[in-house]
């Protein structure tokens, strides 16, 4: 990883953050791509695939509780890293920030949702 002037550069395969640390920062991805796996049983699977623009660990900024996922660079990737502090002075300079957090995790929930109907549907 290296710094630059518009957030820190992370080379193919390096964590970014790792499921159980506890986190206060959230993170935007400005170029590149980060793949989310969740570590279940010794065993990781892949959650999802972020892209340009997407936001990830905007829980911690909610509470202090540990990630729940692993964020790993796909290729090179340059992500922003957001805390409170910051967040909340960008909320009160353009409150539609807020409503643009809560539309990505309502989309989520909504993803996580349909999963989870899913596999009770196939489970006996």
């Amino acid at each position: 990883m290296r710094t630059s002037l518009l957030g820190k550069i992370y080379q193919d395969g390096e964590v970014i953050v790792r499921q159980g640390e506890e986190g206060d920062h959230m993170y935007v991805i400005q170029k590149g791509k980060a793949e989310v796996l969740r570590e279940t049983g010794g065993e990781s699977v892949r959650l999802s695939i972020l892209e340009d623009g997407d936001i990830f660990g905007e829980m911690a900024l909610f509470g202090k509780e540990s990630r729940s996922a692993t964020v790993r660079a796909k290729g090179e990737i340059r992500v922003l890293t957001v805390d409170k502090r910051m967040f909340l002075k960008r909320v009160h300079e353009d409150p539609s920030l807020a409503f643009q957090i809560l539309k990505k995790m309502s989309e989520r929930i909504r993803q996580l949702d349909s999963e989870l109907a899913e596999v009770k549907t196939k489970t006996p």
